[in-house]
């Protein structure tokens, strides 16, 4: 039963992540300027799909990279046995509160140029997937929160462990490879869908900090203040 319930965490995590607003309008922009460079809709779904594996490969991989390289090292590893529950409250109440946009940070982004962006894109599909691959580690303040603090922390804590960034990369790649089908159907009224989107994802992300927050405090009362 655990081990569904953090496959379904990082599953929704990863959905949450690919329609906050950063992120969505990243994806949005890039499928549709993929479908202009291409003529056919078979190919643009190729090229789409491209691209969403690229996303789903950087945090899978990412991923994969911090969980084995803190567990392989037997003092951290011990550390984390340790201190990962305890610490696991007060990051989901900071993680729900980047959710509630209560705390905003400034992150560095990862940008291209025009001319490289074009060659991407004109490459076909392995330039997609290149081009999808460097997207996803342009982290805004809301995907770095829910990467960095929640799947992360989740994987550690769980017997699921390197397999939950995979999940969560499905999750992100999801909502993309719906828009990819879209644009290669030939659904003209993209901004309609995106407005809708929005809406919805205003209400979910909100929803979900304040159950960060709740559960936050919930382990914080269990395992830091020993209150239940």
């Amino acid at each position: 039963m655990a081990l569904l319930i953090a496959i379904g965490s990082a599953l929704w995590l990863g959905i949450l992540t690919s329609i906050s607003p950063c992120p969505l309008a990243t994806n949005v922009a890039a499928v549709s300027f993929l479908s202009k460079k291409i003529a056919h809709p078979v190919l643009v779904f190729i090229s789409g799909l491209a691209y969403t594996i690229g996303r789903m490969a950087a945090y899978a991989a990412l991923g994969w990279m911090i969980i084995s390289s803190l567990l392989s090292i037997p003092d951290v590893a011990q550390f984390l046995q340790k201190y990962m529950v305890k610490a696991l409250g007060p990051l989901l109440i900071i993680t729900g509160l980047f959710l509630l946009e209560i705390i905003t940070l400034k992150f560095p982004g990862i940008s291209l140029s025009q001319d490289h962006h074009n060659k991407l894109v004109e490459s076909g599909a392995p330039g997609a997937f290149v081009l999808g691959f460097i997207f996803a580690l342009a982290f805004c303040p809301v995907s770095a929160a829910l990467f960095f603090g929640s799947l992360i922390p989740l994987a550690l804590n769980s017997k699921a462990g390197t397999l939950l960034p995979f999940v969560y990369g499905i999750g992100t790649g999801l909502p993309v490879l719906a828009f990819a089908v879209a644009i290669a159907l030939g659904v003209t009224s993209m901004r309609h869908w995106f407005h809708k989107i929005t809406k919805l994802e205003f209400y979910t992300r909100r929803i979900t900090g304040i159950v960060f927050i709740l559960v936050g405090f919930y382990y914080t009362g269990i395992y830091i203040l020993r209150l239940f």
